[in-house]
Formats: C-alpha cells, sequence, structure tokens
C-alpha cells in the first residue's frame, strides 16, 4: 500500500467521531461531489490523494515571508502601492494559526453543531478596520494572468468565500472584496539557469457568502442519511467506481461460467495488426 494512500481511517476521524472537522476543502469536496463527500466523511474511505504540488508549496511559502516583513514593520507591500491598495498585512496574534493547514481559522456553527475551518494564505486590513482574504496562487501561463473568467476559477472564487465567512464568524468585520496574488511563471527566457522568473499580478474578487449557510444546512442533511447521494455530474471518480465495479461483476460471472473473458481490442489508426489488448 501506498505511503500516501489510507484507505481506512480511523473512525474519529470520520463524520460523529471527536476529531471530526468541516474543512474548506470538505465543503468544496460536497459541492463537487455529494457520494464522494459522503463515502470520505460518513463511510470513511477518502479519494486518493493527488500528487504534492511542491514548486506551489515553495512560492506560498515566499510569498508569506515576504509580506510577513512589511507585517512585522506595518507597512504596505510594493504590490498594494503598484494596484492602489491601501492596506497593510494584518498582525493578529493568531495570524500564524490562521495559516497552518489542519488548523486554520476555526468556528462552531450553531445551527449544525459542524466546527468548520480553514487555513487562508493571508490576510490584510484597510484603514476602516476590515479585514481583507488574499489567497496566492503559482501557475506557468502563457497569457498574463488578469481575471478569474474560467469555469474551473469557481472554486477559487468559494474557497475565498468561505474564508470572509470564517472570518465573520469570529466576529471581524470583513471587506467583500478580496485579492488573489497571482505568481506567473514565465516560460519564454532563453534559458533554464537555475532559476524561474515570475510576474506577479493582483486581483480583486468581491464574494458574496449568502450560499455558505444553505450549504452547511445540505451538508448536515446529506451526512445524517442513510442513503448513497448521487454523484456529481463530472466526477471521474464515481465514473470509475462504476465502470470498474461493471467490468469486475461481468468479469466474476464469466469465470464462475467456466468461460473466457471476452477480451477488447483497440487497433491503432494506420495499423489493424498492432491492435492492443485492453
Amino acid at each position: 500500500m501506498s505511503v500516501y494512500y489510507k484507505p481506512e481511517r480511523k473512525p474519529d476521524w470520520n463524520y460523529g467521531g471527536p476529531r471530526w472537522r468541516l474543512s474548506r476543502s470538505k465543503i468544496a469536496l460536497f459541492l463537487e461531489c455529494p457520494r464522494c463527500f459522503y463515502i470520505d466523511n460518513k463511510l470513511g474511505h477518502a479519494r486518493p490523494p493527488g500528487y504534492p504540488l511542491n514548486l506551489n508549496t515553495a512560492v506560498d511559502a515566499l510569498l508569506k515571508k515576504e509580506f510577513d516583513v512589511h507585517r512585522a514593520g506595518g507597512s504596505p507591500h510594493p504590490l498594494m502601492q503598484v494596484y492602489g491598495v491601501d492596506a497593510i498585512p494584518y498582525n493578529h496574534a493568531e495570524i500564524n494559526i490562521w495559516r497552518e493547514n489542519f488548523k486554520g481559522i476555526e468556528c462552531t456553527h450553531a445551527a449544525t453543531g459542524f466546527t468548520v475551518s480553514g487555513a487562508v494564505d493571508d490576510v490584510w486590513v484597510n484603514p476602516k478596520g476590515e479585514l481583507i482574504v488574499v489567497d496566492y496562487k503559482a501557475t506557468s501561463k502563457d497569457e498574463k494572468i488578469e481575471s478569474l473568467d474560467k469555469d474551473w476559477h469557481d472554486g477559487y472564487k468559494r474557497q475565498m468565500e468561505i474564508y470572509q465567512w470564517l472570518l465573520r464568524q469570529r466576529g471581524f468585520a470583513v471587506s467583500d472584496t478580496g485579492y488573489f496574488v497571482y505568481a506567473n511563471a514565465s516560460k519564454d527566457r532563453e534559458a533554464f539557469d537555475g532559476k524561474l522568473e515570475f510576474e506577479v499580478t493582483l486581483i480583486p474578487y468581491t464574494g458574496s457568502t449568502d450560499w455558505v449557510e444553505k450549504t452547511l444546512s445540505d451538508i448536515r442533511a446529506c451526512l445524517e442519511g442513510e442513503d448513497l447521494p448521487q454523484a456529481g455530474a463530472d466526477c471521474d471518480y464515481c465514473t470509475y467506481r462504476e465502470v470498474v465495479s461493471n467490468a469486475l461483476s461481468a468479469y466474476s460471472t464469466t469465470k464462475e461460467k467456466g468461460e473466457k473473458p471476452a477480451r477488447k481490442h483497440l487497433a491503432k489508426k494506420d495499423d489493424a495488426k498492432t491492435a492492443q489488448l485492453f
């Protein structure tokens, strides 16, 4: 078994267990696929994890160090000045807890009884005392990153809105407008020379947390139910499970009858003689 994947979680970490929490990523999973969410949190079998994005993690760590210099000095970061953002990095006693994975900003949601949490990348504060949620992103695109207009950016936006909601639950005044610090690695240099050069842009986003309360209510109903929820429309994990389950069932039935399993061939486009067995 892979050291990165433990399919049998201890019951303490499942819904109803003393260590279970509803993290920001679990909320995102529910919105993506209620069935995978239920299998994870109720039955205790999480999806296999993706590979760690170590370069992205490195960019996050360096950006935090850079903004922390200005946090300690009570001064605006040059990026704020370039984009005309009247704010400074917020210096709070819990800022490092808020940014730590598996801890983060945490609150108890009275209507559901959930402990809801999420680890934010950064928090700034404006002259009115409003907190500004900031999320770091790293990528390598040919075009300049100036907007979040792709369908898959919706997850980024909901992520920021959860952080805004969490801070408000903690009693803070929070600006509706947050910012994405986007670091885009250039690929048009003549050589690597042992370093990447990034263009850093600041993208504002005005969020709305109106959807959060209903989603938490829906999550509770899902977890309290005994029926397996519907799969998400675009969930590749559920599609894979269904296809493999059907294939294994058919294979088992064929073997029990003493028949040879059916073989499927896929011919290469221009050479049927080199058909591959699947």
